[in-house]
């Protein structure tokens, strides 16, 4: 068994605003992000299943061109390859889960 503290795993800037902790297992990544207010996520596509939590703040997502704004306690389903975009209208943090493991995170 596995076992840490969210607090000792290193955080990264993944991009301008994006700072992720990363958690794997064999199937799935775990990506705890503080995101700054106004960073924005480009729109993109991959082929991993994403379940995104908002735990906090404001995020506006745009997901195969429905703009939807998501506050603490929203959760968004993400199928595969479905272009999706968005940004931070307030500081956020956001828990997401994808299918298969995001080797790109490692």
């Amino acid at each position: 068994m596995d076992h840490t503290q969210l607090k000792d795993v290193e955080s990264r800037e993944v991009m301008p605003g994006f700072h992720g902790r990363f958690i794997h297992s064999e199937n799935m990544t775990f990506a705890w992000w503080d995101i700054h207010a106004g960073s924005t996520l480009p729109e993109h596509h991959h082929e991993h299943e994403q379940v995104a939590n908002i735990l906090e703040g404001e995020f506006e997502f745009t997901v195969d061109g429905e703009v939807r704004l998501c506050k603490a306690g929203d959760i968004v389903v993400l199928p595969s390859n479905v272009p999706h975009s968005g940004k931070a209208l307030t500081y956020c943090r956001i828990l997401d889960v994808f299918n298969p493991r995001r080797e790109d995170y490692v």
